[in-house]
């Protein structure tokens, strides 16, 4: 019997947006446990920088994130500016409890209408509809739960978003929805030999010219 899985986002990335109906769709079926995290925080730990801090990687990933929405039926506008800050937003979504409905309403606001979200200031609508004080976003005891959701995550060995994570297991990206609902379904799946192999397959050496 699998732990509940655990899905690590952050509202700065598009993708996390387009995960987020399949993971509501699980949430009908199984627990899942809603952890929002700083990716910003998780890029530095691991020495890594996000898609949109690479020249050309910034426009490919863009046009491609509007394309899947768009294959997929989803509803897509760009915030005014990306990347933004999120921390306002993971905060008010730790203040109104990590409620499903609160994510869908901030992902809406941020993803679907084009919002910005960068600010408690900006936010104040939203946090006005969803019944939140907006001095509860920034209140120590949210910044507090914001740094344990984050450390959880780069102590899980998470180095993106969104993943979906159980049993020791990182399911990295979107895309990889329907591979861990397969492992979710099938646990010998990731215990076949090639897959093992693969855990520890070394990296070759540098050839030097």
């Amino acid at each position: 019997m699998h732990a509940a899985p655990v899905w690590y986002f952050d509202f700065i990335s598009p993708f996390a947006y387009l995960q987020w109906p399949k993971i509501r769709a699980l949430l009908d079926e199984r627990e899942v446990v809603l952890r929002p995290i700083v990716l910003a925080a998780v890029l530095a730990a691991r020495g890594q920088k996000g898609p949109a801090e690479i020249p050309g990687k910034r426009e490919f990933t863009y046009r491609h994130v509007l394309w899947t929405a768009r294959q997929a039926g989803v509803p897509l506008r760009f915030p005014p500016a990306h990347p933004f800050n999120p921390i306002a937003a993971l905060r008010l979504c730790l203040a109104a409890g990590t409620t499903a409905h609160a994510i869908g309403a901030i992902f809406d606001w941020i993803w679907a209408r084009g919002e910005a979200g960068d600010s408690v200031e900006a936010l104040a609508p939203l946090a006005e509809a969803l019944g939140i004080d907006p001095a509860a976003i920034n209140s120590d005891a949210t910044k507090t739960a914001l740094r344990a959701n984050t450390d959880a995550a780069l102590a899980a060995g998470v180095f993106g978003v969104p993943t979906l994570a159980f049993d020791g297991a990182l399911f990295w990206g979107a895309d990889a929805h329907a591979f861990a609902l397969a492992a979710l379904d099938d646990p010998a799946l990731l215990a076949d030999p090639e897959m093992q192999r693969l855990a520890t397959l070394p990296v070759a050496a540098s050839r030097r010219g």
